[in-house]
């Protein structure tokens, strides 16, 4: 008798920082990469105050998820090598949500978004609104550095197949 035996292991992981000359932390390389709450947990989580901001943005997520969204988009100097960034920034995909079960709060943008960065730590925007600086749709306007305009990566979680959002909804 032989036995077989397969190890099949999928492995998506966030990729390295790299460095733009003009900007002060290195950023995620252009595209728009994959992760997991896990992963995002593992790589970017590793402070107290990376902490905090992780459990909002968690937090935020799995109550969009809960109305039917499927993507969120992370940007900002959380994804970054900045030591201690003050906030994130996100935007969500409106496809599929049930905007009668959407929190308010994700369409209040009032004061800076003040009411989002009080309750989740971050600024959230939907992914295809249009930033009216440079008339980009935000997933879009995110993947251009702000301090020199080339070209960053940010990150895309899959709320409908990621196992965090999936536990803490069947709570």
């Amino acid at each position: 008798m032989t036995l077989n035996r397969y190890n099949i292991i999928v492995v998506i992981m966030i990729p390295a920082l790299v460095p733009i000359l003009g900007t002060p932390w290195d950023v995620l390389p252009p595209g728009v990469h994959g992760a997991t709450f896990a992963e995002v947990e593992a790589t970017f989580a590793y402070n107290l105050p990376r902490r905090a901001l992780f459990v909002g943005l968690l937090n935020a997520s799995v109550a969009l998820a809960r109305c039917g969204c499927r993507f969120v988009f992370l940007d900002g100097s959380y994804v970054s090598g900045k030591p201690i960034p003050g906030d994130y920034d996100a935007c969500w995909d409106p496809d599929g949500i049930d905007f009668d079960k959407l929190d308010p709060i994700f369409e209040d943008f009032d004061n800076g978004r003040a009411n989002q960065k009080a309750r989740y730590g971050g600024e959230f925007f939907p992914s295809t609104l249009i930033e009216a600086g440079l008339g980009a749709a935000f997933k879009d306007f995110f993947q251009i550095d702000r301090f020199t305009g080339k070209k960053k990566g940010i990150l895309s979680i899959s709320l409908s197949s990621d196992d965090t959002v999936s536990r803490r909804i069947k709570r």
